[in-house]
């Protein structure tokens, strides 16, 4: 079955639960989205309210996959570049699919309904993400038609002796 997505829901303690836990299992599970497990939901806590702080001001808009039971499977952020000149593009943030999920092509469809949002935003010409290079998710965004643009060596490190590069893709949205 597949997920429903919608842009900027209503926010609440569900909501909020289900991002927190989504963000909690997809680390723990060594999803590349900002820790390296173990990680709790306290861990997470601090990461999650700085997104919303950016949604609360504007800058960021949440897109939330859910299941046939309701539950949040999936998200993504797309976080607006406040830079004058470069309001053509976005950053997009924190793209997640519950491990419980993933291999169901749920993956495809969330970077396809973030594109399809990022379409909705007046003069938006491109997004941008980086990604933790060794853990192949590169491939999976290129084969969602995105175009490696730059590559900074060791930039992330996840591990003493654990050097990662960070690897920065465009989606062009024409």
């Amino acid at each position: 079955m597949p997920l429903t997505f919608t842009l900027d829901p209503d926010f609440g303690p569900e909501l909020r639960d289900g991002l927190l836990a989504l963000w909690t299992d997809v680390s723990n599970a060594g999803g590349a989205v900002g820790f390296v497990p173990p990680v709790t939901t306290e861990d997470v806590r601090p990461e999650l309210l700085k997104h919303l702080t950016a949604m609360v001001e504007g800058r960021t808009r949440l897109l939330v996959g859910r299941d046939e039971g309701g539950t949040v499977a999936a998200t993504a952020f797309l976080t607006l570049n406040t830079h004058r000149l470069m309001r053509h593009w976005l950053w997009l943030y924190t793209v997640m699919v519950h491990p419980s999920h993933q291999g169901k092509g749920y993956g495809r469809d969330l970077m396809a309904a973030a594109a399809d949002a990022a379409r909705t935003i007046d003069g938006m010409e491109y997004i941008r993400l980086t990604c933790r290079g060794g853990t192949g998710v590169d491939r999976f965004y290129e084969s969602c038609g995105y175009k490696e643009v730059g590559r900074v060596p060791g930039a992330i490190r996840v591990a003493q002796g654990d050097d990662r590069d960070d690897i920065t893709m465009l989606l062009p949205l024409a």
